[in-house]
């Protein structure tokens, strides 16, 4: 038998009913997510919805729909996070593709603006959530500097998480093509960070 993951543990303490575990689940999966959410909307959607929106609306669907996940390997929670932002972002564009926001229609959560909304799954404080949000603002801008081919290995093989057959078989290209071209990206990835430039 699998030796539990801290995320086997978390799930299992949240399915005896204790919501704080979910809380822990999302501070340990919101940054990768983020990451990911970027980069599966389009410009346009950017423009139209928040990275948060998506991030939050999928952590609520989640929290829902807890009961339905079943836990078979590491991983695997981070897979059905990543399917439920598929169909949060999908949503998202047939909504804006049908009609625009009216104001009235939209559920915020509780502000100082909408005290009555409800509460957002991170109440992190708001200089945290700008540091955050400015990590994650940076990693963004290092990961487009990426030609398109080393950003799609590193999302896939760093932030979904996926073996390098997996990845080989999305990319169709060979396990070793797949892996070289992963090491090069990692190593261009690394150059920016320490140069701290575009070249």
């Amino acid at each position: 038998m699998e030796q539990a993951t801290s995320t086997y543990d978390l799930l299992d303490r949240l399915g005896k009913g204790d919501e704080s575990a979910f809380t822990a689940l999302f501070e340990r999966y919101q940054k990768r997510l983020a990451l990911l959410i970027h980069y599966k909307l389009s410009p346009e959607m950017r423009r139209l919805t928040e990275v948060e929106d998506v991030l939050q609306e999928t952590f609520l669907e989640a929290f829902r729909d807890i009961e339905q996940f079943r836990y078979e390997k590491p991983g695997g929670f981070f897979g059905w996070l990543a399917r439920i932002d598929d169909h949060v972002i999908a949503d998202a564009a047939r909504f804006h593709g049908r009609q625009k926001r009216r104001a009235g229609e939209v559920v915020r959560f509780r502000s100082v603006g909408t005290p009555d909304g409800p509460e957002p799954v991170d109440s992190a404080t708001p200089s945290r959530l700008l540091a955050e949000k400015e990590k994650l603002l940076a990693l963004i801008q290092r990961l487009d500097r990426l030609p398109e081919d080393y950003r799609r290995v590193i999302l896939l093989a760093k932030v979904e998480g996926l073996s390098n057959a997996e990845i080989a078989e999305q990319l169709g290209r060979t396990r070793e093509a797949t892996a070289l071209l992963l090491h090069r990206a990692i190593k261009r990835f690394r150059a920016l960070r320490e140069s701290g430039t575009a070249q």
